[in-house]
């Protein structure tokens, strides 16, 4: 810690008054942590914490059953605010003046500890400059960018100067269904009339065909959420979570947007899901692929399906970020699988509707880890 900034010591009992959703405050040995803004992002929900508010989380934080990565103890840091005294009382305010001047005039030649070890963002010694936008910058970091966009933060990022371009890279979450949705109930009954003509032949040879019967459109559009599991597998493993070259300015810039900002400010609620006009370019190119593949009908119900895995995805992606799961549930244990990828398996965990496509590709996040 700098000299220059004056320590703030709170008293026990100041510490344990900070006990609710509206204020949660927690010790890891002497430091002070204000956790209100995070309860509702961890990923075991907001009541295992405010159960340890006003304590020592040493314990919890170094396991069982889950030791802590160095990521999220560097995330603990930003919510750092002070020390403790064990020794005073509230009316010690000139006793607490005294230790805090004997604190910042120590050498400090004693060695820290993990987790002083793990501060958070300084603006002035950070590697980007976070007053101004991240976009242009990041590309110069070369071989420093991947340990440093794999360093996650809870602040917001700007990424252009430019105000149209930047809002044209945030969506609210409910924007997603309101676009989609409608789309997917026109083209389900589309599809479905299209296979009711009976005029809808899939040809195995040149010689030999076969009638899609209309009773055929609900295991199709199955079919499309599933292909979908699996494109969803494939964009984040091979696209979102490519190494750029480290001697590539453009492919770092181009990595960063796609997805690199996502793991540098995860909690950004304003970029948990894509926007619906960059999404359309993708979602065209993916139609008019299974329109010259496949005969309309049936290209029509396996796309809808698709669409509807990918608003599916979505909508699954916000909530393992902002939701809080009941214990137990398969969304618990999606949002404990996800929050190891951002913070302790970036090359690991790559699926986010389930983890069916992480085990025969060897993907998978080891449960011990948890």
């Amino acid at each position: 810690m700098s000299p220059s900034v004056t320590t703030r010591y709170f008293s026990e009992k100041e510490v344990a008054r900070h006990c609710t959703k509206e204020s949660c405050w927690v010790l890891v040995g002497t430091r002070v942590y204000d956790v209100t803004s995070f309860l509702r992002m961890h990923p075991g929900g907001e009541a295992l914490i405010l159960r340890r508010s006003g304590s020592d989380i040493s314990a919890q934080l170094d396991g069982p059953p889950h030791r802590h990565s160095e990521n999220a103890r560097r995330w603990l840091e930003q919510y750092y605010i002070g020390e403790i005294d064990r020794e005073c009382t509230e009316f010690h305010t000139e006793t607490l003046r005294q230790r805090g001047n004997k604190s910042e005039a120590q050498d400090g030649t004693e060695e820290d500890s993990a987790i002083n070890k793990c501060s958070k963002v300084d603006d002035e010694t950070d590697l980007v400059d976070w007053r101004r936008p991240l976009a242009w910058q990041v590309g110069y970091l070369g071989e420093k960018y991947d340990a440093w966009v794999h360093q996650p933060v809870d602040r917001p990022i700007r990424l252009f100067e430019s105000d149209f371009f930047e809002a044209n890279t945030k969506t609210s979450w409910y924007m997603v269904p309101a676009v989609w949705m409608p789309l997917v109930i026109y083209l389900s009954w589309y599809g479905y009339s299209l296979l009711a003509q009976e005029s809808t032949r899939l040809f195995i040879t040149s010689d030999y065909s076969f009638l899609i019967h209309k009773y055929w459109f609900p295991f199709l559009f199955l079919l499309g959420m599933f292909m979908w599991s699996f494109i969803e597998y494939c964009i984040h493993r091979f696209l979102f979570h490519m190494r750029p070259p480290a001697h590539n300015y453009y492919l770092i810039t181009l990595h960063f947007l796609l997805h690199g900002q996502h793991h540098k400010s995860p909690f950004d609620g304003s970029r948990l899901v894509f926007p619906p006009g960059i999404a359309s370019v993708v979602i065209g190119a993916f139609y008019l692929l299974l329109s010259q593949l496949l005969p309309e009908g049936l290209g029509t119900s396996l796309f809808v399906g698709g669409l509807c895995g990918y608003v599916v995805y979505d909508m699954i992606h916000y909530y393992l970020h902002y939701g809080s799961p009941r214990k137990g549930s398969y969304l618990y244990g999606l949002k404990a699988y996800h929050v190891k990828h951002h913070f302790e398996h970036q090359r690991a965990g790559f699926g986010i509707t389930t983890t069916f496509w992480d085990y025969p590709f060897n993907t998978v996040i080891p449960e011990q880890t948890f």
